[in-house]
C-alpha cells in the first residue's frame, strides 16, 4: 500500500502543480517542496490537499497542516500514509 500512496502522491503533485513529466519521479525523501518549488505555493497548497483527500480516501483536518508536512517529499508522503493507514482502519 505504502508504494501505491507514493505513486498516487507522485501523480497528484505532477497533476496539481503542473510538474514536467518525471520531475515528481525523481523526488527523494529529502526533496524540498514547499519554499522550493516556485510552483507549490500557499495557494497551490489547497488544491494539492483537495486532490489527496478524494484520490487516497482519507480526510485532513486543518490543525494536521503545517510547514513540516509540506516542507519535505518524504515529510508529505509520511503523512500520506499516516492518513490513508487510518482511513483503513477506520473502514475495517
Amino acid at each position: 500500500m505504502a508504494e501505491d500512496t507514493d505513486q498516487i502522491l507522485r501523480a497528484i503533485l505532477t497533476d496539481v502543480l503542473g510538474l514536467a513529466p518525471g520531475q515528481a519521479a525523481s523526488f527523494e525523501a529529502d526533496t524540498g517542496l514547499f519554499g522550493h518549488l516556485p510552483e507549490l505555493d500557499s495557494m497551490a497548497v489547497a488544491g494539492l490537499l483537495t486532490e489527496m483527500e478524494d484520490r487516497l480516501g482519507i480526510m485532513i483536518d486543518d490543525d494536521e497542516i503545517d510547514g513540516e508536512m509540506l516542507e519535505t517529499y518524504g515529510g508529505l508522503l509520511g503523512f500520506a500514509e499516516t492518513k490513508t493507514r487510518e482511513a483503513k482502519n477506520a473502514q475495517a
